[in-house]
């Protein structure tokens, strides 16, 4: 027991201590949250704007008269559906490294080409997930906003979204869950997230098991804590709505 527990300390020492690599792994948590928060606002800008098309058109498209309000909507509609279906259909790795290695191939700012990249790839699921909270609003409430005057997209900023909003608000937080467990795919692109930094210190140390395992565990207390906030958040809507 002795043995092992003086292999362990030698272990950590020389994986954390020695030169400072705790540092490393503080920088990279660093990266990682700040690419995870700028990503999902990026995400949920265009996720709302994407929601809001798809569920307008898909509304009053019957009731459109095909004029060229009709056909500009038809278009935007096309545009959005094309960029759901590659998105979502198309791995975050390869779309990472199109961002990285093609359409910023003059960048060497790899923290921004993950944002943007992460912050589409978001955008197509926080797109979905506004678009379901759209759709299940009561109709009535579309009636009401009309009732007190308010044209369509002036009822969707004012009485619509800011419902679907507060509905929808668990399932963003799980999206921020999922979007930060994906940048850990950071690497591919030079970016030195957290993944990197645990990865770095292998190369370093020839010791793939602590450094591995720290990342592991950052990367289960951060998720941990988040589902925590998530719950409470959950019950507080729960308990708002009685």
């Amino acid at each position: 027991m002795a043995e092992w527990f003086a292999d362990f300390k030698a272990d950590f020492i020389l994986n954390f201590i020695e030169d400072n690599r705790w540092k490393s792994l503080l920088k990279g948590l660093g990266v990682t949250l700040e690419v995870t928060f700028f990503a999902l606002i990026i995400g949920v800008l265009i996720g709302v704007v994407v929601a809001m098309i798809r569920s307008s058109f898909d509304k009053n498209k019957s009731t459109m008269r095909k004029g060229f309000a009709y056909y500009v909507f038809a278009i935007l509609d096309f545009f959005c559906r094309v960029y759901l279906t590659v998105i979502r259909g198309t791995p975050v790795v390869v779309q990472l490294l199109i961002a990285y290695f093609i359409i910023f191939a003059t960048s060497t700012n790899s923290v921004f080409v993950a944002v943007i990249a992460f912050g589409v790839n978001s955008g197509a699921y926080v797109a979905e997930i506004f678009r379901g909270g759209i759709m299940s609003i009561d109709e009535g409430q579309f009636e009401a906003g009309r009732s007190l005057g308010f044209n369509y997209v002036q009822t969707m900023i004012y009485i619509i979204i800011p419902q679907v909003i507060k509905n929808v608000l668990p399932t963003l937080v799980n999206e921020f869950i999922v979007l930060l467990k994906e940048t850990s795919v950071g690497g591919y692109v030079a970016l030195k997230d957290l993944t990197k930094a645990g990865d770095i210190i292998r190369g370093r140390t020839f010791s793939a098991f602590m450094p591995l395992m720290a990342v592991a565990l950052i990367y289960l207390a951060l998720v941990m804590f988040f589902t925590f906030l998530l719950r409470k958040l959950e019950r507080r809507l729960r308990q708002s709505e009685r």
